[in-house]
């Protein structure tokens, strides 16, 4: 997967949520781990990782699967604990371009919880 964050106000999510879109975008698995609590839970496309183990390997899995492209298109704060952020990803996957809404929810300085969803 090849990917450019065209660069948006990501000024009010929280420290950990930023960095790990950062990270998450230009495949550094190790840093976008870093933001994770041992229990974390992702899910996206229809499966559930739990455990950063098995979320770096989805991490891994995701970089090589697509090319594409995101760009930050909004956030919202839900509570000081839960986040919506928005991006749109266009690429040679199947239908070309999506938003997806990647749902996070902290624990602490932490990601406990990431949902990513159309």
């Amino acid at each position: 997967m090849t990917d450019s964050t065209t660069p948006g106000d990501t000024t009010a999510l929280p420290g950990a949520v930023e960095r790990y879109l950062k990270a998450h975008n230009e495949h550094d698995t190790a840093a976008a781990s870093a933001e994770l609590t041992p229990d974390v839970t992702v899910v996206d496309d229809g499966r559930t990782y739990r455990g950063v183990t098995a979320v770096e390997q989805w991490l891994d899995a995701a970089a090589s699967e697509y090319t594409y492209t995101t760009t930050f298109l909004g956030s919202e704060r839900h509570s000081p604990d839960r986040f919506t952020v928005t991006q749109r990803l266009e690429g040679d996957f199947p239908g070309g371009i999506v938003d997806l809404h990647y749902r996070f929810t902290l624990s602490g300085e932490r990601i406990s919880g990431l949902v990513i969803e159309p």
